[in-house]
């Protein structure tokens, strides 16, 4: 635990000097640096070891990151539109799990959760900075919610065969804290409690597919976690699974909650 958390407050100090202190351009190299070492982690689902798979796969998604990137006037909304319907499904399969994956869901599992990732990331900033850190709270204090009411109350298992020490108990912690954050900030922006509480829950709810996804690739791959970048954490991957669902709905919602 104690690593845990050094390792967590090192991350968010070096990520508010990011968003808050960083030229623009610096943000938008530091998200393509992070979805890169995601796609160099997802090459481990891949099903082959081969040393060369790695930079095949890491190039193919760097490849799709410039063209979204360079496209003029590129509209992500499609894309955010597209993938929610894929996180459902995602969500039915884990009451399945385990199931055989297919090589072709391995090769686009990785597109379909990295690139509409940068895309989110980009939109949400370019609205303000503290609107992606609003977003990134979310799924924390979610995630945080729910490992310690999980580690505590926890009894009725969420998803076994994916995730063992995930429980409902969990999931209800994760979102009563999630409650607690939106009344936090609706006083705090003077925000309409009406439309962010439900909006809210929704992003928390979709992030825990997120989780749910990534575990099921580690668990079919035989690994404990995606990486080591981060002590106590484990890889990119570990740290980015539920922001990689919830951030596309969020980018989604901006308008509605008034931010455009």
């Amino acid at each position: 635990m104690k690593q845990r958390v050094i390792t967590a407050v090192i991350a968010l100090v070096v990520l508010l000097a990011i968003l808050f202190v960083a030229p623009a351009a610096v943000v938008e190299v530091a998200f393509v640096l992070v979805i890169l070492a995601g796609a160099w982690e997802w090459s481990a689902f891949l099903g082959s070891r081969h040393p060369a798979l790695k930079y095949v796969y890491t190039a193919l998604i760097g490849a799709m990151l410039a063209v979204v990137s360079f496209v003029p006037e590129f509209d992500a909304r499609p894309v955010f539109i597209a993938v929610l319907p894929g996180w459902l499904a995602i969500l039915v399969w884990t009451f399945f799990y385990p199931t055989a994956i297919h090589g072709i869901i391995r090769w686009a599992g990785g597109i379909f959760v990295l690139v509409p990732l940068y895309l989110a990331l980009v939109v949400i900033y370019e609205t303000a900075p503290a609107v992606l850190l609003l977003a990134l709270l979310i799924v924390w204090i979610a995630d945080s919610g729910a490992y310690f009411a999980g580690k505590f109350l926890g009894k009725v298992r969420l998803a076994p065969e994916v995730s063992p020490k995930k429980t409902w108990e969990g999931v209800i912690g994760g979102l009563l804290a999630v409650v607690l954050l939106t009344l936090v900030y609706s006083i705090w922006a003077d925000a309409d409690l009406a439309v962010y509480l439900p909006f809210c829950l929704a992003v928390a709810c979709i992030s825990i597919v997120g989780d749910l996804l990534i575990s099921m690739f580690k668990r079919d791959a035989g690994l404990k976690d995606s990486g080591n970048l981060f002590p106590g954490h484990g890889g990119v991957l570990d740290r980015i699974d539920s922001v990689a669902a919830a951030a596309p709905l969020f980018a989604l919602g901006l308008g509605w909650l008034g931010f455009r």
